[in-house]
C-alpha cells in the first residue's frame, strides 16, 4: 500500500469514528484552534476476537502492507485480552494498537455465542482495506448483547460495533497550548466533557514514560435485530510520552494504564454520566 492509500485509509477510519463519537470532532477543533490547526494523532485502537478467522495479524493486514511493523505485545489477564501495537518508520504516522479477546478464557456459552456470530463473517472481507471500519458483519439481538455484557464489556462492545476504531488519541507532546496532561484534562472539563476517572483521571506516570487520560465513551443509539438501544460507543484519548534514558520518547504502551483506558466504554461507567 502506497502512502496516499494509507492516508486515505486513516482518514476514512477517522470519519467512521466521528459518526459514533462526534464529540471527538469538537475536541479536535478546540485543540486545533489553539495550535495552528496542528493536532497529531498518537495512535488508533481496534478490537477483535482471538479466533483464527479474525486474529490481530489479520486485522493488521493493511497496516503491515503499508510498512508497519509489530513493535510490542501486552497481556491483560483480568479482562482476558491480548494486544499488539504496530508502528511505522515514519513517526508522523499514528501507531496502531490492536487487542483481541481470548475466547478460550470465556464461559462456554459466551465462546459459542461469539463463534456463532463469526460464522456470518465472510473471510474475503478481511482482504479489503476497509475492513478496519466495516462495522458489524452479523445479526445481533439486544438479549445476545446483554448476555455477553454480563461476562465481558469488551465482548459486548465488539459484538455490537464490529470492526471500526474504538478510539483515536491526541499526542499531548505536540500541543503548544497545553504542556501537561493535567492542563489538558482541566481544559476538557471546563468545556463540559466527562473524563474516565477509573484508576484516576491520569493513568500512568513519568516513571513508566507514559501518561494517558480519556473521555468516557459517547452514547449512541444502536439498531439491534429486534429493537434499538442506547449504549456506549467510542472515546477520545490523550497521551503524554516521556523520554527514556537514550533521550528518545517512549513509543510503547503500559498494560496497567491501558487496562483502565479500556473501561472508557464500560456500560455502568459511561451510562452513569
Amino acid at each position: 500500500m502506497q502512502k496516499p492509500q494509507l492516508d486515505q485509509l486513516l482518514n476514512a477510519m477517522w470519519q467512521d469514528y466521528l459518526e459514533l463519537n462526534p464529540d471527538a470532532q469538537r475536541i479536535y477543533n478546540l485543540f486545533a484552534s489553539h495550535n495552528n490547526d496542528q493536532v497529531i494523532n498518537d495512535h488508533i485502537a481496534l478490537r477483535t476476537f482471538q479466533h483464527p478467522k479474525v486474529t490481530i495479524d489479520k486485522v493488521a493486514r493493511p497496516f503491515l502492507a503499508a510498512g508497519y511493523q509489530e513493535s510490542g505485545e501486552y497481556h491483560f489477564p483480568e479482562k482476558k485480552l491480548y494486544a499488539k501495537h504496530f508502528q511505522h518508520k515514519d513517526i508522523s504516522l499514528p501507531k496502531v494498537f490492536i487487542s483481541e479477546l481470548c475466547l478460550d478464557q470465556l464461559s462456554s456459552q459466551s465462546k459459542q455465542t461469539i463463534e456463532n456470530l463469526l460464522q456470518y463473517l465472510d473471510s474475503n472481507s478481511l482482504l479489503q482495506d476497509n475492513f478496519c471500519y466495516s462495522g458489524r458483519h452479523w445479526p445481533l439481538t439486544l438479549s445476545t448483547y446483554q448476555q455477553l455484557l454480563e461476562e465481558s464489556e469488551y465482548a459486548a462492545w465488539t459484538a455490537a460495533f464490529g470492526y471500526r476504531p474504538n478510539h483515536f488519541t491526541v499526542l499531548v507532546n505536540a500541543l503548544r497550548s497545553h504542556q501537561t496532561l493535567q492542563e489538558v484534562n482541566h481544559f476538557l472539563q471546563q468545556e463540559g466533557f466527562t473524563l474516565n476517572s477509573s484508576g484516576g483521571l491520569i493513568k500512568g506516570s513519568p516513571d513508566v514514560f507514559l501518561e494517558q487520560s480519556s473521555t468516557l465513551a459517547n452514547k449512541v443509539e444502536v439498531a439491534f435485530d429486534d429493537t434499538t438501544a442506547v449504549i456506549p460507543s467510542c472515546f477520545y484519548e490523550f497521551a503524554l510520552r516521556y523520554p527514556m534514558a537514550d533521550g528518545e520518547l517512549y513509543q510503547g504502551f503500559v498494560a496497567a494504564s491501558a487496562d483502565k483506558i479500556f473501561e472508557s466504554t464500560n456500560v455502568k461507567i459511561a451510562m452513569g454520566n
